[in-house]
């Protein structure tokens, strides 16, 4: 649960084993990434301070797109991240804010 290469390797034979990281490791990058790349679902189970962490978001949502939907509300309403995803899909436009999609201007 605590050993971070163990859970690199358990996440790349099946991401959902992000589930039972320690609380440390889902909210270690290196890990939760590693587990979005095999499955956006494993996504929900980051630490609420990466779902938060715009640097990090921006990355994800260049993974996979649908990490959107696990953001922040904050950062589902920030236009960097919301345009860093619709880059890789329109259909990521979805998971932006109510506020944002809203937008005309967006």
């Amino acid at each position: 649960r605590a050993d971070k290469r163990f859970m690199l390797k358990a996440v790349d034979i099946d991401p959902k084993a992000l589930a039972y990281a320690s609380e440390e490791l889902r909210g270690d990058k290196d890990v939760v990434l590693a587990a979005l790349r095999n499955s956006v679902l494993a996504f929900r189970y980051a630490s609420k301070q990466l779902r938060a962490d715009k640097r990090f978001m921006l990355k994800a949502v260049d993974i996979d797109p649908k990490a959107l939907a696990y953001a922040s509300e904050e950062l589902r309403g920030d236009k960097d991240v919301v345009l860093a995803a619709l880059r890789n899909s329109v259909l990521a436009f979805r998971y932006a804010s109510k506020q944002l999609r809203a937008d005309k201007r967006f």
